[in-house]
């Protein structure tokens, strides 16, 4: 059949003015109704006009000659890719096998979790010869009760009996030198630091698209050296003093910081 334009743009102006109230069903029987109207050719130029493959354009002709009723399913039964535990049965057990040995918690728990990363499960299925994608690995462990959590710091160590005691006496006595107008100093010392071109949290104001630039990687071979602050604080002055030394947190550079107070 010779091609003809005017047809074509025809067929493509009623498919824009119905596309969008059909589902995938109803915009292959529509296709292949106008297929069967044009005759021979058909299939070729409603292609042209919606986009629709040819393949598609046949699929529906078949299921409009086949006499048979249009039912709920937009495709038919058994169409898709299988189960993973049908196509590779064992798969989900070697799975299990290995988060098993690290899953931490109870295991009759309804929610576990695992420290290893889907990524890192799905190459070790691999190279077991199993053929799985980390979406797929990701997919299971939800399924199966994992979550990717990290680490949370709940339980403590044994307390002294007379600890309670132990801050009610530090607590008086304070109070105590405080009404006498006595000295009353905390000191701590803060998190150590690596000195050099290294990046710290917090942010300052810059000029826009302008952020001060540090080194990718914090090693200590690429520092000067180690900050060790050290707080002393008068708490009945209100005021603070901090110290920061670049050798060791040792007891003669707590009092030199007491003394400098």
């Amino acid at each position: 059949m010779k091609r003809d334009p005017k047809l074509e743009t025809i067929i493509a102006v009623k498919y824009c003015a119905v596309v969008d109230a059909l589902d995938e069903r109803g915009r292959r029987l529509w296709a292949a109704a106008e297929s069967e109207a044009i005759g021979y050719g058909g299939d070729a130029l409603v292609s042209d006009a919606t986009g629709l493959s040819r393949v598609t354009i046949r699929a529906g002709r078949r299921q409009i000659n086949s006499g048979k009723p249009v039912g709920q399913r937009l495709r038919a039964e058994g169409a898709g890719r299988p189960d993973i535990e049908q196509s590779q049965p064992g798969v989900i057990a070697a799975l299990e096998r290995l988060v098993e040995p690290l899953t931490r918690g109870d295991r009759c728990s309804p929610l576990r979790w695992t420290c290893k990363n889907r990524a890192k499960l799905a190459a070790a299925l691999s190279k077991d010869g199993w053929q799985v994608s980390s979406t797929t690995v990701g997919r299971r462990l939800n399924e199966l009760g994992y979550r990717m959590q990290s680490v949370r710091k709940t339980r403590e160590g044994m307390s002294h009996p007379d600890r309670n005691a132990q801050f009610e006496h530090i607590n008086a006595t304070a109070d105590d030198f405080l009404q006498r107008a006595q000295p009353v100093i905390s000191v701590d010392t803060k998190k150590k630091e690596l000195v050099g071109d290294f990046k710290n949290n917090g942010r300052e104001w810059q000029p826009q698209n302008t952020p001060d630039k540090a080194l990718a990687h914090d090693f200590p071979q690429d520092a000067i050296g180690k900050a060790i602050p050290y707080d002393v604080y008068d708490m009945g002055l209100n005021e603070a003093w901090v110290s920061v030394g670049r050798d060791h947190d040792t007891p003669g550079f707590a009092v030199a910081s007491i003394r400098r107070c």
